[in-house]
């Protein structure tokens, strides 16, 4: 089924940028690693640059997002992606290229990044009819998940034969991404928003609060994110350092890996119409992250085998989550709160992540001289994915208030058809 033209053109530039994401995503710590003999602590150090915008910018960017021309603003945000991500490359040539510099770039193209992803998500709802929102994200969760399959693999093989320039690669995926906007139709113009920008600034918060199923959404993201990236981090350090896997196994491992959240992507919809979205998204929060205990199955078993499969399930399941948490919010905010309830939420629940990637780091550090590289990656990995467990405890009870709020739609839908029509 076609979800129309502009939805088609957005889907398409989403998808060239995702993938060139992915090398950048995979080709920074292989960089760090291999070239400039970074340290773990060094590496959550950039790990966290990927964050830390959000809790600085990320309140005041669904605040500006709101005023401004969302397409335009997208489209700069692009522009600025690439220069950033241009820079690296350019940056090692000059023999200039350090830890501090690749900060640097990597929170510039997260400071980007947060204003794209408000606008992102009013974007599609302004793209597609209301009763294809879960089609639309199942499709550009699928095309993020191919991505993810695709990426790694891309990644090694570029990186493998032509060093740096892979990343000349990504800088490139922005520019069709910001071609794909310029022949969209004009959407999510300037809109006139009431009050001060403080007091805008306090709605986006006050409204997650406030609402109950919101409010539970957010504290189990909290909880994820205070450990998924801890996980997530240490990954390559495990990888390269613990188990002496090479640049081309990591990306073989990390693709088919990924296979998985292919998987989660297509049938997540059929299992949240069975289930319905709040039961498959406390449940996926769960099993995402106990899945997560399978590197412990290396070195005993295949480290490359291990990696794929236990991130084959991770992703599986981060899919399911995804696909039912973007609808569940949509479906509680009227869309003129939509930019500053999408920024808020990000604010608060990826605002732990900098901090999140810098512990895992740092743990590692720390405990690498009494433990050894492995058991300390592996200690750090299962601390960070017991601790994200916990998220599920929250959206237990989302589902019934799903249920009870549709109910009442319903019988409002029934009392209002019973209306006698008013006289001519």
């Amino acid at each position: 089924m076609s979800l129309g033209r502009e939805f088609n053109l957005f889907w398409a530039g989403q998808a060239v940028s995702t993938v060139g994401d992915r090398i950048t995503v995979f080709v920074v710590p292989t960089v760090m690693i291999f070239l400039l003999e970074a340290s773990a602590l060094e590496v959550g150090i950039v790990a966290m640059a990927q964050y830390l915008g959000i809790p600085l910018l990320g309140p005041i960017a669904g605040v500006l997002v709101d005023r401004w021309d969302k397409r335009r603003t997208m489209l700069m945000c692009d522009f600025i992606r690439l220069a950033a991500v241009a820079a690296i490359p350019v940056a090692y040539w000059l023999d200039v290229l350090s830890t501090p510099l690749l900060f640097f770039c990597v929170a510039l193209i997260s400071a980007a990044t947060i204003f794209f992803n408000v606008g992102y998500l009013v974007a599609v709802p302004a793209t597609v009819a209301p009763r294809h929102l879960v089609g639309a994200y199942s499709r550009l969760e699928g095309t993020g998940s191919v991505a993810e399959v695709a990426g790694p693999s891309i990644a090694a093989g570029l990186y493998h034969a032509l060093g740096m320039v892979a990343l000349l690669v990504d800088a490139a995926s922005y520019l069709v991404s910001a071609v794909c906007f310029k022949y969209m139709r004009p959407w999510g113009e300037t809109t006139i928003q009431h009050g001060s920008v403080w007091t805008r600034l306090t709605v986006g918060f006050r409204l997650n609060w406030a609402d109950p199923v919101l409010r539970r959404v957010v504290v189990a993201a909290v909880i994820l994110n205070s450990g998924g990236p801890i996980f997530v981090t240490v990954l390559p350090v495990l990888a390269y350092r613990g188990l002496g896997l090479s640049v081309g196994d990591f990306g073989v491992a990390m693709s088919i890996a990924a296979a998985g959240a292919v998987v989660g992507a297509l049938i997540a919809p059929r299992i949240s119409d069975r289930f319905g979205t709040g039961r498959t998204m406390a449940w996926g929060l769960l099993l995402h992250c106990l899945v997560g205990l399978g590197v412990l199955a290396a070195p005993a078993l295949s480290p490359m085998l291990v990696i794929a499969v236990t991130l084959g399930f991770y992703g599986f399941f981060m899919s399911c989550i995804n696909v039912c948490s973007a609808p569940t919010r949509q479906s509680r905010m009227s869309a003129e709160n939509q930019g500053v309830m999408h920024a808020a939420y990000r604010t608060a629940t990826w605002g732990v992540i900098p901090l999140a990637a810098l512990v895992g780091g740092l743990a590692v550090t720390l405990l690498t001289e009494p433990l050894g590289i492995l058991d300390a990656t592996r200690v750090v990995m299962v601390g960070g994915t017991l601790l994200a467990a916990f998220s599920f405890l929250p959206v237990m009870g989302v589902q019934a208030m799903l249920d009870d709020a549709e109910r009442q739609r319903e019988a409002a839908a029934d009392t209002e058809s019973l209306q006698p029509e008013s006289a001519p």
